[in-house]
């Protein structure tokens, strides 16, 4: 049985919010500034109203995704740490987005060298996890994802699971404490990649 990788894709394969401030500051006038919390604190409208609301930036990001998600550029070094372990392991993109950017997103994928099956989610990605784990046999599985809720949901749901917090975007993530339930922080892929191996080549589940 191959050991399994269930992956986020924005901030850990794809640099997303420095590309989502650039389209908020031609589109709708606002300067985006992220500060670590919610997108919705990290908006200001360039004419000096009232900040967005939560509700509007949802919309924006209902906007932004699937129609400029030409704009996302890879993580460095992503590509070639898939690659590698793709060689060891199956591989899963986990992303929060709605499941019509799910084709989208894999084309998107494959355009920078990414051909894994992509799986849409909303909400904690605990249960989804705990789904994929039990789907491939329960094989060691290594979790790695920027937003520290999803390590709780996925600590909570699937605990046997080794989890990686890794917020990808340098401007981001000074910002970013490491998510409590996660077992360890790392923001560089080449880094990340040696961690992952270890696990695997351990063959024991988190907490073991």
């Amino acid at each position: 049985m191959k050991p399994l990788l269930i992956c986020d894709c924005d901030e850990v394969l794809l640099h997303m919010v420095r590309h989502f401030g650039v389209w908020l500051g031609e589109t709708h006038d606002i300067d985006f500034t992220p500060n670590g919390g919610d997108f919705a604190t990290s908006m200001k409208r360039r004419d000096g109203t009232s900040a967005p609301s939560r509700e509007e930036m949802w919309g924006m990001l209902d906007q932004f995704f699937p129609a400029e998600m030409d704009r996302q550029t890879l993580v460095p070094h992503a590509r070639e740490a898939l690659a590698a372990l793709s060689q060891v392991a199956d591989i899963v993109i986990l992303t929060n987005l709605t499941d019509q950017c799910r084709q989208p997103r894999i084309e998107q994928l494959a355009r920078f060298g990414i051909e894994h099956r992509v799986e849409c989610n909303q909400g904690g990605k605990g249960g989804p996890v705990a789904r994929l784990v039990a789907e491939h046999g329960d094989p060691v599985t290594v979790f790695v994802d920027d937003l520290g809720v999803h390590h709780e949901s996925v600590a909570k749901y699937a605990p046997q699971v080794h989890r990686l917090h890794m917020v990808s975007e340098p401007a981001l993530a000074p910002a970013v404490p490491r998510a409590p339930a996660a077992h360890v922080r790392i923001d560089d892929w080449r880094e990340a990649q040696g961690w992952i191996e270890a696990r695997f080549a351990e063959g024991l589940p988190a907490g073991a």
